[in-house]
């Protein structure tokens, strides 16, 4: 092993594998640093992520929803399935294939690349030194002219509901239930809450999900949100708005949980609890007293606008620094990193960074929402169209939501788009190209799009901005 690089990563998540495969493409002697073990015990790239996050829960959100389909949906399609099960385990090995396959192939991509996997944990010294502590072995110390911040985050624990990873559990926790719960509590109504909740609801669990907060997903338009909060309902998600967990007391095989909602105090038993309140940066022995970089008063690595730290040739990305803990976020910062070390021109446009609740139907946005261009006192205009309007949505039993528009009344400019209905993961990047590239309104209309297809409904919302919706009355808004 060698005890001097060109550039050390700490972390190998979506943004630090990424940041290291960057670095050696660019021809940096590069090393990155990772502690993980998988289930078997075995040492693994891909973060939380790859691991126990964004892909294992989309295989169970796929995997639970084709089960719900097979119960509720197919017969009117005149498919039949017979008497339903399900198969629990199988599901689960599915996941973890899933998982195995793509973090083997991080490792595969750092051997073709001939980037350093040292296997362990890493803490950042002064003078950009790297105090190396292998799974096994003693502790080394090590050089380099760059270092990367990739260490991610962890789920926000709660004192009234202390996880113990089998009746209360978080994030991960959630993935590996054994069993059905009859009775599912889910403490936190944000992408992670609604996720997992969705799963196990379409699994059979009857599942009740509180959230401190009196609004439905703040942060996403409004008009999105209440329709969003809608539709979920309906697919027998209880959630309840305003509801502060106060405490919860354990027994063997349950957890009763009180809380106060609408001035009242309220008690419930659950079968398991998810803690899904948010995730914070994994700071925890990534720094000496002496390395010099800066964090604020919630842990987050101060950095500017291409991820330099103020200590010069060290930089952090993803979850440790501001801005959404998005997987896709710390991978365009890990590519610009590596770029900035070579001496190119690069930089992460972060108001064109998408946003997706991978529920059923999803929830995908970019840029601004209304309420936050109508605060600003700029004019601006909108257009919103359901998919109740479009064929391909209809033929597919997809009727669900809408696409909306938010654009500048004097430039034309896109501001945001956002999306509740089928494939708004796919349908969202319509929006990001056309921010990115600084496209008016007036381009989306003039476009083509294929006939039958869901985009249609973003051409649709495209021309409603101005009156011109051909499949779906519209009422001039008065001045």
């Amino acid at each position: 092993m060698a005890d001097k690089y060109d550039v050390i990563v700490i972390g190998g998540g979506p943004g630090g594998y990424v940041a290291a495969i960057r670095c050696a493409q660019l021809g940096f002697n590069t090393a990155c640093i990772e502690k993980r073990v998988n289930k078997q015990d075995q040492p693994a790239l891909g973060g939380t992520c790859l691991n126990v996050g964004c892909i294992p829960s989309k295989a169970l959100l796929d995997s639970s929803w084709k089960y719900h389909e097979a119960e509720h949906a197919l017969a009117e399609h005149g498919v039949g399935v017979g008497k339903l099960t399900l198969d629990l385990d199988t599901m689960h090995q599915r996941k973890d294939k899933v998982v195995q396959q793509l973090t083997g192939g991080v490792a595969s991509l750092f051997k073709s690349n001939k980037v350093t996997w040292l296997q362990g944990s890493g803490q950042l010294k002064a003078n950009k030194q790297v105090q190396f502590t292998p799974l096994e072995g003693d502790e080394q110390s090590l050089e380099a002219e760059h270092v990367i911040l990739a260490a991610g985050s962890v789920p926000v624990d709660i004192p009234v509901a202390e996880v113990d990873q089998k009746i209360i559990v978080d994030s991960t926790g959630a993935l590996e239930f054994d069993a059905v719960p009859k009775k599912l509590g889910v403490i936190g109504a944000g992408i992670i809450g609604l996720e997992l909740g969705s799963v196990w609801a379409r699994l059979g669990s009857d599942v009740k999900v509180l959230e401190a907060v009196d609004t439905f997903l703040p942060t996403v338009d409004k008009q999105i949100g209440k329709e969003a909060f809608k539709l979920f309902s309906k697919q027998g998600l209880d959630i309840h708005l305003g509801a502060r967990v106060t405490g919860t007391k354990k027994n063997k095989n349950s957890v009763r949980v009180t809380y106060s909602h609408e001035g009242e105090e309220h008690e419930e038993t659950f079968d398991r609890l998810i803690v899904a309140v948010g995730r914070r940066p994994y700071t925890e022995g990534l720094l000496s007293q002496d390395a010099g970089v800066t964090m604020d008063e919630r842990n987050y690595v101060y950095v500017d606008s291409q991820c330099r730290t103020d200590v010069p040739g060290v930089y952090a990305i993803g979850d440790l620094v501001r801005g959404p803990a998005l997987a896709h976020k710390a991978i365009e910062e890990g590519v610009m990193v590596a770029d900035v070390i070579a001496g190119e021109h690069t930089q992460v446009n972060y108001d064109a960074v998408p946003g997706v609740i991978y529920t059923h139907p999803e929830v995908a946005w970019v840029g601004k929402t209304e309420e936050e261009v109508k605060d600003s006192g700029e004019p601006y205009k909108t257009g919103a169209v359901p998919f109740a309007a479009n064929g391909r949505a209809l033929a597919a039993g997809e009727p669900g939501g809408l696409v909306k528009f938010v654009v500048d009344e004097k430039t034309d400019r896109v501001l945001g788009m956002h999306v509740l209905g089928p494939q708004a993961s796919e349908l969202i990047q319509q929006g990001v190209v056309a921010m990115e590239f600084g496209a008016s309104i007036e381009d989306l209309q003039l476009m083509v799009f294929g006939h039958p297809s869901l985009s249609e409904t973003v051409h649709e919302a495209a021309l409603a901005t101005d009156y011109k919706a051909i499949h779906v009355a519209q009422r001039r808004r008065k001045k």
